[in-house]
């Protein structure tokens, strides 16, 4: 399992719980500096690569292709893995989208453009913003948890954060997915009220995989379908589709 920005294991360990009940052995390692006290320089300029190196060595460790679950950022990571090297299959919780996929709302363009307010951010150390999680990103929880749970975000990486929302302007690519080379199955599934990684963008990642794809709208679920209400139903969802690989 594979967390995304600014979070840790700890927002994968519901799920961890639900598929270690049905019988699959789960890892969920931190991604390089999320596991600190408090933020590594070296942070700043840490990229997807580096995140995907680190994951890489964790999988080959494991001697066997696995399900790949990833949500956000993670879900990203889970697809350039699954394009370089043998997976059983990926389940991708509000996926961070590739290289070449366009955002289809303004909001992401808005979000996009205004990362360019903090000039030099790709060389930087990303705190996290309370009010912009709050509103954008734990906007379905429960008003009493909202705090509970922003209280556990850490710092991200800039250059990364600039590879997912600028990614125009990374001649590199490192966002890039050779959708060919992922010969799993996916399953895609998406709040209806997310709009970090809204449905309409994620039908379009989804559409690069053709039929090995499945994408699934959640309704009334927002980007921290992780842990928000109805989680369980998610939960069901993801197990169910595995079941329905012999997976």
């Amino acid at each position: 399992m594979i967390h995304g920005a600014f979070c840790g294991p700890w927002s994968l360990e519901g799920l961890k719980q639900k598929f270690e009940a049905a019988g699959y052995a789960v890892t969920a390692p931190p991604l390089r500096f999320h596991d600190q006290p408090g933020p590594s320089p070296a942070l700043a300029t840490t990229g997807l690569a580096d995140y995907a190196a680190d994951l890489a060595e964790e999988i080959t460790a494991l001697g066997t292709a696995p399900i790949l679950v990833g949500h956000s950022m993670g879900g990203l990571l889970a697809q350039m893995l699954g394009a370089r090297m043998p997976v059983a299959a990926l389940v991708l919780l509000a996926p961070s989208a590739p290289w070449g996929v366009s955002p289809t709302t303004l909001f992401e363009i808005g979000a996009a453009h205004s990362m360019h307010l903090q000039p030099g951010y790709w060389n930087q150390v990303l705190e996290p913003n309370r009010d912009v999680a709050l509103a954008h990103s734990l906007d379905r929880l429960p008003r009493h948890m909202r705090d509970e749970v922003y209280g556990r975000f850490v710092s991200e990486s800039g250059r990364a954060t600039f590879e997912i929302m600028n990614w125009p302007m990374d001649f590199d690519q490192a966002s890039a997915v050779d959708a060919k080379a992922v010969t799993a199955p996916l399953l895609f599934l998406t709040g209806s009220d997310d709009r970090i990684n809204p449905p309409s963008t994620v039908s379009n990642i989804a559409a690069l995989y053709g039929d090995r794809a499945t994408a699934e709208v959640l309704d009334g679920m927002g980007h921290w379908l992780i842990g928000e209400p109805g989680w369980e139903k998610l939960a069901a969802r993801a197990l169910g589709w595995l079941k329905e690989q012999k997976l």
